[in-house]
């Protein structure tokens, strides 16, 4: 079992740099770095490229409508030189607040076109042939009728690794199909592993019988929150996210369309889906998670004595999780590489 962090750029891109070679230091496997609406990923990707020596570095996740997809495959490469074969592609859908309200791109066909734009990259990197490809939403080069009529089919200048890893963040039933057909790694996020295979293993099992043999095992990439200790010192902990679920689960999209809502409603918890949601949506932000079932918190999160991590982290193996990803909460980053080593040793 791997062990992941994410790598936010909130406090700095200097200071993300430093935390993430201290946590390398203390045996961390790979580094997910986001892409919200604030920095971009790839600049971060970059300086740890340069920074670090033996963790993998992995955008978590690029939003698919932001790029092209020859692009998405460029910049995966760029950061795989950099790195000397460390780089890992994430890829997602993200959300349509943000894809229409801060890039002003339609949110469409989610599923088809990251269906596509992996199809291109892996094309890309191969360079087996000047790339063409003719797919429902993208077409490589434009055809006749369209642009200037100049296009013509081109290879990639640098010779990249052709088995960059891509991983996937999706949640519904067609996009888990999907991405268990083709990707290198699934990327769920709020999963629970108790509940997960009932949720998503008929899904997963769709897309594993479709899967080529030549790409392996899927990674499963999961976690939370990493904390040991008594419980009235991770108690709080805990309950950090909870403004985080309420976001996610009564704030992200309408009352219509919330792909964490529906996710929520499926592991169960329908009436506290219903509640958080309008708290959110009606302003009070603070009820909302309030409204949060600490069942949720404390069977998604790492946070207990040594035995109960432990207990934690065999769930997580029993769901599938291959790369267990853990945000490790301490006061200093001494703590936090005590943190990780300890996980790591429970984790086999």
């Amino acid at each position: 079992m791997k062990i992941g962090t994410q790598i936010g750029y909130s406090g700095g891109f200097k200071a993300a740099v430093e935390r993430t070679k201290q946590l390398e230091k203390a045996g961390l496997d790979i580094v997910y770095v986001a892409e919200a609406y604030g920095s971009d990923a790839p600049s971060l990707m970059g300086y740890l490229a340069a920074e670090t020596e033996t963790v993998q570095i992995a955008a978590g996740i690029l939003p698919i409508y932001t790029r092209t997809p020859t692009l998405l495959a460029m910049t995966a490469a760029g950061v795989d030189e950099l790195s000397e074969g460390r780089a890992v592609l994430g890829l997602g859908a993200s959300g349509p607040q943000v894809i229409e309200g801060f890039h002003g791109v339609p949110y469409d066909a989610p599923v088809g076109r990251t269906r596509e734009i992996i199809d291109i990259c892996r094309q890309v990197w191969a360079r087996e042939e000047p790339l063409v490809h003719e797919g429902r939403r993208y077409q490589i080069p434009l055809p006749e009728g369209e642009g200037t009529g100049m296009g013509k089919p081109l290879k990639i200048i640098t010779h990249p690794r052709a088995d960059i890893p891509i991983h996937v963040a999706a949640l519904g039933p067609k996009n888990v199909q999907m991405t268990a057909e083709v990707a290198n790694g699934w990327l769920p996020i709020l999963f629970h592993p108790q509940k997960a295979k009932e949720v998503w293993g008929a899904d997963l099992e769709v897309g594993y019988a479709k899967r080529s043999v030549d790409l392996g095992p899927m990674d499963v990439i999961a976690g939370g929150l990493l904390a040991i200790g008594p419980e009235e010192s991770v108690a709080p902990v805990r309950d950090v996210t909870r403004a985080m679920v309420a976001l996610y689960v009564g704030g992200m999209g309408s009352r219509e369309r919330n792909f964490y809502n529906q996710l929520f409603v499926r592991y169960g918890y329908v009436d506290a889906a219903k509640q958080v949601q309008d708290l959110y949506l009606n302003g009070k932000k603070q009820e909302a998670a309030a409204a949060i079932p600490a069942s949720f918190l404390a069977e998604t999160n790492l946070c207990g004595d040594e035995a109960y991590v432990a207990d934690r982290i065999e769930e997580y193996k029993a769901a599938g999780v291959t790369v267990l990803n853990v945000e490790p909460v301490g006061p200093d980053i001494k703590s936090q590489q005590k943190l990780i080593e300890t996980v790591r040793e429970l984790a086999g």
